[in-house]
């Protein structure tokens, strides 16, 4: 048995329950309610304020950086812990935006998601310069790559359809047109191989509550290439990324390295969490995770399409394309899924069409696969998604 068929009773799983959605919110390892437990009776409880020198509180955004770096293959001190995706996001662009000052684009695509976006206007905005965010068809970024780029800002793997970027191949182009790199890892990291120093890339971002299992809110990485760690301007300067936050200067000085990039206190609970969660991973290779999330993918699509003719296939059918989830297009899509959650196979939908399945072996496996298309085939061939109680849209979907 191999490591990754070892990782399943790591984690608590409802009974009854198969989870295909872990591209949207991991489940819970088990050590990290202990863990969490412990950090707030052991530590908070009973340290009190002396936690964060005692219990290492204020070193944890590094150090947790360091373990998580190897999974996005970046290089120790290279990678920070803290805040949401949104606001690293925003500082690497910020960031991005400054080593090419005579520039005017930032290059993004159609698959990227939304929020990355959002922080590009509104950067753009308070900048009030003359500054385009350029969005093209993914097809297209490479065509688009010249001499008025920025900062292309990529999501490595597309959220709604799972393709795929070929994240070395698409920055050696910008670097060769003179643009900076930024890829969004949210859903890259802990569910392929991704070569980070290989690459080049400036910056890369991503959240820890997906594929790496820390929880909902669980805090946000940023990474800087080594070579630019004490030249990246961090936009936020806030005072734990001070080079000397208790010295209490009135001027904002950035710390040295990879660590001026961080922002706020630290959330130490949520950090105990993934903690335990980056544990699970301890032994783990990424690229035997990679192989069985394809062998799981291969099978399901092989599976749902000669069952379920009603849905088509809309993550690219090359499986070299294409990230650990599978997506399905369906009118009904979103009844469909309700459908099946509700019979205990846990996807998710994205407007208009899309239902999403996540395959992360360190808990699915082959057997699970085969279930879960078998409850999928039930409720197509029965039409159980036309119910009324399966179109009440909640707020999140």
């Amino acid at each position: 048995m191999s490591e990754v068929d070892m990782r399943k009773q790591h984690f608590h799983l409802p009974e009854g329950i198969i989870y295909l959605d872990g591209n949207s919110l991991g489940p819970l390892p088990k050590k990290a309610a202990e863990r969490i437990a412990q950090t707030v009776t052991g530590e908070w409880g009973d340290l009190l304020i002396k936690g964060w020198n005692e219990a290492g509180w204020f070193y944890q955004p590094a150090v947790l950086g360091n373990r998580l770096a190897p999974l996005i293959g970046a290089p120790d001190n290279s990678v920070v812990l803290g805040d949401t995706l949104s606001i690293k996001v925003y500082q690497a662009l910020a960031a991005g935006l400054k080593m090419r000052p005579d520039r005017t684009v930032i290059l993004s695509d159609t698959g990227n998601f939304p929020t990355d976006l959002y922080m590009a206007e509104g950067l753009i905005k308070l900048i009030d310069g003359d500054i385009e965010l350029k969005v093209v068809p993914p097809e297209q970024v490479e065509d688009h790559l010249d001499e008025s780029v920025a900062v292309m800002m990529l999501t490595q793997v597309d959220y709604r359809t799972g393709r795929l970027h070929d994240m070395a191949s698409l920055t050696r182009k910008a670097h060769d047109a003179g643009a900076v790199a930024l890829w969004d890892l949210a859903h890259s990291a802990g569910a392929l191989p991704v070569d980070l120093e290989g690459s080049r890339a400036e910056f890369a971002v991503g959240c820890t509550y997906k594929y790496l299992n820390a929880g909902p809110g669980s805090p946000a990485f940023i990474y800087t290439r080594p070579d630019l760690a004490d030249e990246a301007e961090p936009a936020l300067s806030g005072w734990m990324g001070h080079a000397s936050p208790f010295a209490f200067d009135m001027g904002y000085q950035p710390s040295p390295g990879i660590e001026r990039m961080r922002v706020g206190t630290p959330p130490v609970l949520q950090m105990a969490a993934l903690d335990a969660a980056l544990d699970v991973w301890e032994g783990v290779s990424m690229h035997e995770v990679r192989a069985r999330s394809i062998e799981l993918s291969e099978l399901f699509i092989r599976e749902v399409e000669s069952r379920c003719p009603q849905l088509t296939l809309v993550s690219p059918r090359a499986s070299e394309n294409r990230g650990s989830q599978v997506s399905f297009a369906f009118e009904e899509g979103y009844a469909a899924m309700q459908a099946l959650i509700a019979a205990g196979v846990i996807g998710d939908f994205r407007a208009p069409d899309v239902m999403r399945f996540g395959f992360t072996p360190l808990y699915i496996d082959a057997e699970d696969v085969l279930k879960a298309v078998a409850v999928l085939e039930d409720i197509m061939t029965n039409r159980t998604w036309d119910r009324q109680e399966f179109k009440q849209r909640a707020a999140v979907t």
